[in-house]
């Protein structure tokens, strides 16, 4: 990519105003360049807006996903104490529970991954886990606990950082191609116009599969949520999120998640109201609730904390994660067309690496050397998958649009 177009007085145009998108504008104005931001719907309308706002090295698989969270949960830090996310990011433990001696060994091998990757972990006896979570019940066997976890809520940072960005926002403008001139890309066509720019970021979790052509790259990750009424005003009803090691299981290997799409975790949120998950459903991209998995996730729930039966369910949802055929993010320069970056496939860790993405997007825009090694993420990985490709558009002189489907990797 061309630092000299695409650096501090050039023109970004980002795709997608999710959290990613969102954050990688924001350290683009740092940088000092122009931003537009255009977004389908509305900024945090997908995955950002339907998350738990979990910011969690505790859950994240080992090796380089946890490894990488470790440092972006200390970034959301960073950015918490030097006022560009204040208030907004709040550190709390991670509470990782085991319901028989099979998810304990299982918890227990993750507590050593953890620690392995340098983060803080204490086991908890029975009668600790019981002052942790007053009411828990007595039938759990384990818990570790990871002290320094978070939580941010997606809306939120999306929010903030488009406001500190003052970059210019566009909704309502689906991108349907990628505008290339010899080879590079120098802007966008939408239902609300074409966006010239020097460079181009595709941020767009879902959206990203066309425009970038990840064809059977990216999948749909379906997740089921259920919002309690408050036991009390802003008062949360213990210290941090329960995980249950079938979540681990989850993440840890993903054929455990098609055997069992329930993965429970119990998250207390600040206004005194319980978010409860949830589901991994690969494939599918639909907003609907199901009363077979709500109820399960219920019965599971009640089942770890009895106290929950005074609560009453005022609301379900579920949202729509973007995930890879791999189980990495797509995080790098597109292999074949110049000026076009790419930042997708989070599935369900966007929040926690939302902040620290961004900006390691934005310097793969600006051709700005990354100081993270976040090869293990790049598009190139995928050199030899050819999706079928769709006509191209007229051009004159030089002028192509890129295809919707065409991802152009060589060998």
């Amino acid at each position: 990519m061309d630092a000299g177009q695409a650096g501090a007085n050039g023109h970004i145009v980002v795709v997608g105003a999710g959290i990613v998108g969102a954050s990688a504008a924001y350290f683009l104005r740092q940088a000092g360049c122009a931003v537009t931001v255009l977004d389908a719907s509305t900024p945090a309308a997908g995955a950002s807006g339907a998350s738990d706002g979990l910011v969690s090295v505790g859950s994240k698989k080992p090796g380089f996903l946890m490894n990488i969270a470790r440092n972006a949960r200390d970034f959301y830090v960073e950015l918490e104490r030097d006022g560009v996310l204040g208030g907004l990011f709040h550190q709390r433990p991670t509470y990782l529970f085991a319901r028989d001696e099979t998810e304990a060994q299982l918890m227990a091998l993750h507590g050593r991954d953890l620690e392995s990757a340098g983060v803080r972990v204490e086991s908890l006896s029975g009668a600790d886990f019981a002052r942790h979570v007053p009411g828990i019940s007595p039938a759990i066997v384990a818990a570790l606990a990871v002290p320094d976890d978070g939580h941010a809520l997606g809306y939120q940072i999306v929010d903030r950082m488009l406001k500190r960005s003052d970059a210019r926002v566009v909704r309502g403008a689906t991108v349907r191609r990628i505008q290339l001139r010899h080879g590079r890309a120098v802007g966008v066509a939408t239902d609300a116009g074409d966006f010239a720019g020097d460079a181009v970021l595709i941020a767009a979790g879902l959206g990203s599969t066309a425009l970038a052509g990840l064809g059977d790259i990216l999948l749909p990750r379906k997740g089921q949520i259920i919002i309690t009424d408050r036991a009390s005003d802003n008062q949360p009803a213990f210290r941090g999120p329960l995980m249950s090691a079938a979540y681990l299981a989850a993440k840890r290997n993903a054929d455990a998640s098609r055997r069992n799409p329930v993965s429970l975790v119990i998250d207390p949120l600040h206004t005194g109201q319980l978010l409860i998950g949830g589901t991994r459903e690969d494939g599918l991209a639909d907003r609907e609730t199901t009363v077979d998995h709500v109820s399960r996730i219920l019965r599971e729930a009640l089942a770890v904390y009895p106290p929950m039966e005074r609560r009453r369910v005022i609301r379900t949802f579920a949202g729509v994660r973007t995930a890879s055929v791999d189980g990495l993010p797509i995080v790098g320069r597109h292999p074949s067309v110049d000026a076009l970056a790419i930042a997708t496939g989070f599935e369900g860790d966007g929040i926690c690496l939302g902040p620290l993405m961004g900006r390691l997007a934005a310097r793969i825009v600006l051709d700005v050397p990354c100081d993270l090694d976040i090869g293990p993420l790049s598009p190139a990985r995928f050199a030899g998958q050819q999706p079928a490709v769709s006509p191209v558009l007229p051009h004159d002189a030089g002028n192509t649009a890129m295809p919707a489907a065409t991802f152009g990797v060589g060998p």
